[in-house]
């Protein structure tokens, strides 16, 4: 049971760390652009992103960390959650400094974007 949590914690740090440099990155580049952009287009890039942060993962660490039974879905249900949890309290903590927050630090982008990550590497990890 302790290996499970430890795997899933493991993915979770992993989805985490790729989010927030996302996240610092988009920070970046998002000065010039003041309009928000289309909500549906949004979701679009951040599943793409997702999905591509995924399968770029699996060049790193190719294999699953929770590598059998109820860890993988466990993992695949539970890490997205937390993750898009993670977001908003990144744009929680922008907003008390005073900076703008992106779309990605609100739950459902967040959230998708760790899924996209999540489902790439539960279908292709080995």
């Amino acid at each position: 049971m302790l290996e499970i949590v430890v795997e899933i914690l493991g993915e979770f740090l992993l989805q985490a760390i790729g989010e927030a440099l996302v996240e610092l990155g988009l920070h970046s580049l998002a000065e010039p652009f003041r309009r928000p952009p289309n909500p549906w287009l949004a979701s679009l890039g951040y599943a793409l992103f997702g999905a591509i942060l995924g399968g770029l993962s699996l060049l790193v660490f190719s294999q699953h960390f929770p590598q059998d039974g109820p860890g993988r879905w466990l993992n695949l249900l539970l890490t997205p959650v937390a993750v898009g949890g993670v977001m908003v309290l990144m744009g929680v903590w922008r907003s008390r400094r005073g900076e703008q927050r992106l779309r990605i630090n609100r739950f459902f982008y967040g959230y998708l974007l760790a899924l996209a990550f999540a489902l790439v590497r539960f279908a292709a990890a080995a």
